[in-house]
């Protein structure tokens, strides 16, 4: 099918919308047998894939009834399968504006906004979608997946749980369900969801692979000849064989096999790498332009009134253990990972590129109203997640951006994490971060890896320099876990909060974690993690020789037992 040409066409029919109507003509042409049959029929052939068959179905029921707006919605749908988000954002708005309580419209309307960048916009719309009160399981579920993603976990959980209790038989839907269960700490009711998503779909490779990493597996109970079977009949696609790999690497793990551990690693992200064409130029020019901005921004040496805490730094080095620590305070909220500031600054810098971060953005901080970037910053979270208080923002990336945050929120603090550098590099190449988001590609390879961890470490150290120590701290994972209350006390006091008992007890924080220690945060403190690069260190050598040749590990602390 010509899209853009049938594209131009929806376009002349809904400039028909902005004519006088005729509402009794319009009405009856709606209703009619025959519209109602051609958008059943164009409902099921968009189902199988048979596009041009349904547009033109859509297109003839708008010929004779131009307000129509079931053929509008479907339209939309089109538009959105063949991936052009900014026309279904339209189509879905045509039929809400013809059907004001069209759930369908409302809730796949949010899910456009909420991947062009809207989040505010996004929230509320799917807040009217869920008002609309839908039963369908395809509305339920995009409610959730919208929710979910704007931030608003506990709200999701009912509308996730609704569409498996339509659709019970429907893998997606449990998956959704399951991950939801997850982040809100239910691990039984999580682990039974991802295994109604195996026994769905046994093709499916997120349930299984998904249970593995939330369970123990031991010599008697595993998965491994089924994760086996699956990786070979889905070697060809590398987003899948990721997740089998990981899951049969995290077997391997918990089976005390860490050489069998790294293989599969190795072996599960080679297509994907292949695939990227990752180099660490593009990392090292991100480090080399935050690193100027923070000899060049105002960056006021006291923070001034209260403002949002962001923790950050590389990921899995305790970021949401201090998340947790921190929102257990009476006094602060988790926001949880937002991508906002990048985006107000990439919506106020203007840059072309396609990427939120890239150089070119970072330096155009240089020349921008920094204060009407705090602004919109706050204007942004507080509109789409109802916040008026003390928050924190823990998106790991937001070391990049640093000098801007203290200079666009005098009010702001920000804590870095750091964690042993070869235990860190380990923890980054073994987890597997979300495919679409390129800033993490350097996680492919354990040699991308260390030359990561060493721009991270250069950038880090020059901020400690720079940037004024009343709102810019480090906290290191290894003392928070064998000197709780003592960190704990300190990281109260750089955020000016008096301390709390129940800082200490953040394992009992119920509040959702949407992050890959959704698991670990729930339990007390363990020292288990510690040193763990040593049970691996055979298989480490590339990655180590090249953080000792960047001065981030010692000859001594290598050979160190």
């Amino acid at each position: 099918m010509d899209f853009p040409h049938a594209c131009s066409k929806v376009r002349l029919i809904c400039s028909i919308l902005k004519q006088p109507e005729n509402s009794a003509l319009q009405k009856t042409l709606s209703e009619t047998g025959l519209a109602g049959e051609r958008l059943a029929e164009a409902t099921r052939l968009l189902r199988a894939g048979a596009y041009e068959q349904a547009h033109g179905l859509c297109l003839a029921v708008l010929k004779e009834a131009p307000r129509t707006a079931q053929a509008y919605y479907l339209l939309g749908q089109l538009a959105l399968d063949h991936g052009n988000i900014g026309k279904a954002e339209e189509l879905f708005a045509v039929t809400v504006q013809l059907d004001p309580r069209h759930a369908g419209a409302l809730a796949q309307q949010a899910r456009c906004l909420l991947a062009l960048s809207r989040r505010s916009d996004a929230v509320a719309t799917v807040r009217a979608a869920a008002a609309s009160a839908p039963e369908d399981a395809f509305t339920c579920d995009t409610i959730g997946v919208v929710m979910s993603r704007a931030g608003l976990h506990e709200d999701a959980l009912p509308y996730y749980a609704r569409a498996t209790e339509a659709e019970p038989g429907n893998a997606n839907y449990q998956y959704n369900f399951a991950a939801a269960l997850q982040f809100a700490g239910d691990m039984d009711r999580a682990r039974d969801a991802y295994l109604r998503c195996a026994a769905a779909d046994p093709d499916d490779t997120r349930g299984l692979p998904s249970l593995v990493q939330i369970t123990r597996q031991t010599p008697e109970e595993n998965y491994i000849p089924a994760l086996e079977a699956m990786f070979i009949r889905h070697q060809e696609d590398a987003d899948a064989a990721l997740r089998i790999g990981h899951a049969l690497a995290k077997t391997h793990e918990d089976l005390k096999q860490p050489g069998d551990a790294l293989a599969w690693l190795a072996r599960a992200k080679a297509g994907k790498r292949r695939l990227i064409r990752h180099t660490p130029d593009v990392d090292s020019a991100l480090f080399a332009a935050a690193g100027a901005l923070a000899e060049t921004l105002p960056v006021a040496p006291a923070p001034s009134g209260e403002g949002p805490v962001f923790i950050c730094g590389m990921p899995r080095t305790g970021t949401t253990l201090v998340d947790r620590i921190l929102t257990s305070h009476s006094a602060v909220t988790p926001a949880g990972e937002l991508s906002d500031f990048a985006l107000c600054l990439k919506r106020l810098a203007k840059t072309p590129s396609n990427l939120v971060l890239d150089p070119e953005t970072l330096g155009a901080a240089r020349g921008m109203d920094l204060s009407a970037l705090g602004t919109a910053y706050l204007h942004s979270v507080r509109t789409s997640l109802g916040l008026a208080e003390l928050f924190t923002d823990k998106m790991p990336l937001n070391i990049l951006l640093a000098p801007v945050i203290l200079a666009a929120l005098p009010g702001a603090r920000i804590i870095c994490l750091r964690r042993h550098p070869a235990d860190t590099v380990l923890s980054n190449y073994r987890q597997m971060f979300a495919t679409s988001f390129s800033y993490y590609n350097y996680a492919y390879t354990l040699e991308d890896t260390a030359r990561y961890y060493a721009g991270f470490d250069r950038l880090v150290r020059r901020y400690e320099e720079v940037l004024p120590a009343d709102r810019f701290t480090v906290v290191h994972y290894e003392k928070i876990v064998t000197d709780q209350e003592a960190e704990t006390r300190r990281v109260l006091a750089f955020c000016g909060l008096p301390f709390e008992e129940g800082c200490l007890a953040f394992h009992q924080n119920a509040a959702p974690v949407a992050t890959a220690s959704s698991a670990q945060v729930r339990e007390p403190l363990y020292t288990s993690a510690l040193g763990r690069w040593r049970r691996y260190e055979a298989g480490l050598q590339p990655a180590l020789d090249i953080l000792e040749a960047e001065g981030c590990l010692t000859p001594g602390e290598r050979r160190r037992g």
